[in-house]
């Protein structure tokens, strides 16, 4: 028979049994609802919060000094490691598949606008971490180079510390005294969300040009330093390089990983996306049980079918018809059944999607707005061809045992059955 007319009979044969085929497909539709739902919710979740981690920065490299913990150059362990200010253009130099380096400072001061003094974390910075860290100013401006080379007195802040400042009242163009000295706001970042940082997150920090802040403390070197990567596939190899770049000025084994601590955030991405996707596969195996239970609704039918047509398929054997030309028959009308109920469950699953409202995870705890940071269903393509491949699995294999079945069968005892 032509696979045509076998559709049509199977549709046909479906048709006759209408009640029967409704509530089999109806488990169907159920478990390709739940396997989309799922996978879409597992996919939302992991990009919230790959986004919500990428929030400190993209693909950077985080380094502190620390200490020796084998004997280099004639000194013994145990030396102090601590970064000088000309340890960033070394590694600008010396290391040119970097793309961008900073020095920072952290440090506490003290903040007074009209009679109020206030107390914020501040990040002493220069030029290439705004774009490093994801600093976006939503009112006023970043800083300009020629803000370091001049060493201005401005500042930008994070939204918490502006508001922890200034209340209610706009602090971009605002006057305000850090250590007896005059400063502007510049600019406020926008409000990010970041579940990742070092000493606390960006929209609670202060930040002012390194140069400046030298001036005005006795700090002359950095605490730390930022540095990004050309190209963040060989990020390993650029960390190497920069450890050994160190290593040179400050004397130390290269190998020693204890005399430069380094958070390298590309790593952490690497272990997101593993989470990411392994909770995919939980899902999607929770789904695809669900939508097996369909499956069985559907072996159940088809066996009761097989049953019922059992002189039919004696007749056709009986005029020629080949097993496979019998197990072929079968295992379409399962193919058929399921896979009407599957776009209905399709179609079910993306109404779903777009009507259910995003469920809450970071957008309370950072005050974001249109529901940034929290959980959307996606009915993206990947999410649509896994569902469609669990639906093929569980059509071939709820049809497989009911078609071998038919298949089988002897024409001479099919006849004679009543």
């Amino acid at each position: 028979m032509p696979t045509r007319e076998i559709i049509t009979e199977g549709w046909n044969s479906l048709v006759r049994n209408r009640l029967r085929s409704f509530l089999t497909m109806l488990g169907i539709v159920w478990g390709l609802v739940t396997v989309v739902l799922l996978l879409g919710y597992g996919q939302g979740v992991g990009q919230s919060v790959l986004s919500a981690f990428m929030g400190i920065g993209n693909n950077v490299v985080i380094m502190w000094g620390g200490q020796t913990s084998m004997q280099a150059g004639g000194e013994r362990a145990g030396k102090r490691v601590r970064f000088k200010y000309e340890d960033v253009q070394y590694i600008r130099e010396e290391v040119p598949l970097v793309s961008a380096v900073s020095a920072e400072h952290d440090d506490i001061l003290g903040f007074k606008f009209n009679n109020r003094m206030v107390s914020v974390q501040t990040k002493a910075i220069q030029y290439p971490y705004g774009k490093m860290r994801r600093l976006d100013v939503e009112e006023g401006r970043y800083f300009e180079e020629s803000d370091f080379v001049e060493r201005r007195r401005v500042l930008v802040m994070g939204r918490k510390a502006a508001k922890k400042i200034f209340g209610t009242r706009p602090a971009a163009g605002e006057q305000v005294s850090v250590n007896g000295q005059s400063f502007t706001v510049i600019g406020v970042l926008r409000n990010k969300i970041q579940d990742a940082s070092n000493n606390g997150p960006d929209n609670e920090n202060v930040f002012l040009p390194f140069e400046t802040y030298r001036e005005i403390t006795p700090v002359r070197d950095p605490g730390m330093m930022v540095f990004q990567a050309s190209d963040p596939a060989e990020h390993e190899k650029v960390i190497r390089l920069v450890r050994a770049s160190l290593a040179r000025h400050h004397n130390f084994d290269p190998r020693d990983e204890k005399a430069v601590t380094m958070w390298n955030t590309m790593e952490n991405v690497e272990e997101l996306n593993q989470f990411s996707f392994a909770l995919q596969v939980l899902l999607g195996l929770i789904g695809a049980m669900t939508l097996g239970v369909g499956g069985v609704g559907v072996m159940n039918i088809m066996l009761v079918s097989v049953t019922e047509r059992t002189r039919e398929i004696g007749l056709r054997k009986a005029l020629g018809a080949k097993p496979k030309n019998i197990l072929m028959q079968f295992l379409l009308e399962a193919t058929v059944l399921t896979f009407i109920g599957g776009a209905i469950g399709m179609l079910l699953a993306v109404v779903l999607a777009n009507v259910i409202p995003p469920m809450p995870l970071y957008s309370e705890a950072f005050k974001t707005a249109n529901h940034e940071g929290d959980i959307f269903l996606r009915t993206s393509l990947p999410v649509m061809v896994s569902s469609f491949v669990i639906l093929a699995l569980v059509a071939i294999s709820s049809g497989f045992y009911p078609a071998m079945k038919a298949a089988r069968m002897d024409p001479v005892e099919a006849l004679r059955y009543d």
